[in-house]
């Protein structure tokens, strides 16, 4: 049962003990660990009961009913984790868990079905093919059209993506993101410049604009590189950043997401946003969006971690706030 919030804040105890979930066996393992590490020493400074627990365990769920969780901050990146399948395992055994339902993970995993989702909704969006036979390699030359970004359907963090710049490269991106995923799409590029918002419990943060010579904002440039430049205020005008949050958190919720995420698009020729792909459990390492965003809306880390927790609380307890200075 996955418990929703209201923007009350809560007492620290409120939330009894806290699972702090992590790890896990996806290709975001390292990455995910990282945030979890962060987010646990948070969340402990705050004086929450929170213990780390690393989802690869066996027999997870006997193991967080044994040890009388009474919530869980899902933390894990990647397939397991942030598709609905830990979502659902949670709802079986009543443990309430921050972020989206089963729902919204799953489709926000689901980089295919959530474009499809959005193109219904007649939100913008970069045109897509699927990859699944030689054939497709031709349809796509000819429907797509060069540059196209190829990516598997159901990976986070830019693993197996290939900017694809002629013909001849194409059938090689296609198998690379085949090592991932068995459902692979073909996206036409988007030129212009990308743009990130946070959204936690309602509230979009300010827009991030990222920029990387990179050929595009890969895995190293989110994760290691020291050339990436994260520009917060975005530049935008104020009325057209406005707009583009809106946008975003139309999209988010039109996916089904709900509690914290992020929603990344570009901007085209034409200055028109185009919707990438929704994240329902973001990187909160130190070079994580999320974070970034909510100190530009005067919010640290603490207190961004506390708030997301806060989401898998129910809201019709009268919560009372408790300020904690010792952090």
């Amino acid at each position: 049962m996955n418990e929703r919030s209201s923007n009350t804040p809560v007492l620290r105890a409120e939330f009894g003990k806290v699972a702090v979930l992590m790890g896990g066996d996806s290709a975001e393992r390292e990455i995910s660990l990282k945030s979890g590490q962060a987010v646990l020493e948070a969340l402990q400074r705050q004086g929450v009961d929170a213990h780390g627990v690393d989802a690869a365990t066996d027999r997870l769920l006997d193991s967080l009913q044994r040890e009388r969780y009474t919530r869980v901050f899902i933390i894990l990146h990647g397939r397991g984790g942030e598709d609905g399948v830990i979502q659902g395992a949670l709802e079986t055994i009543g443990i309430p868990y921050t972020g989206s339902d089963v729902l919204g993970s799953a489709l926000g995993m689901d980089k295919l079905r959530c474009k499809q989702v959005w193109m219904a909704r007649g939100l913008p969006t970069p045109s897509v093919r699927v990859l699944a036979t030689e054939e497709d390699l031709a349809r796509v030359e000819a429907e797509i059209g060069f540059p196209c970004m190829v990516k598997p359907s159901h990976e986070g963090s830019s693993i197996g993506m290939t900017k694809v710049e002629q013909p001849g490269q194409l059938a090689a991106a296609w198998r690379l993101a085949l090592r991932y995923d068995d459902e692979v799409i073909a996206e036409s590029w988007v030129t212009g410049p990308e743009y990130t918002a946070a959204i936690v419990d309602g509230q979009v943060f300010p827009l991030i604009r990222l920029e990387t010579p990179r050929t595009f904002y890969d895995y190293e440039a989110k994760y290691t590189a020291t050339d990436t430049r994260y520009i917060c205020p975005c530049g935008l005008g104020a009325e057209v950043e406005t707009r583009f949050q809106v946008l975003a958190l139309e999209a988010f919720n039109a996916a089904g997401a709900s509690g914290w995420g992020r929603v990344d698009f570009m901007l085209d020729e034409s200055d028109r946003p185009q919707l990438i792909e929704v994240n329902t459990v973001p990187g909160m390492t130190d070079h994580s969006l999320v974070p970034m965003a909510a100190r530009a809306a005067g919010m640290n880390f603490d207190e961004l971690v506390v708030r997301i927790l806060a989401t898998s609380m129910s809201d019709e307890k009268p919560l009372q706030v408790e300020a904690n200075h010792g952090a």
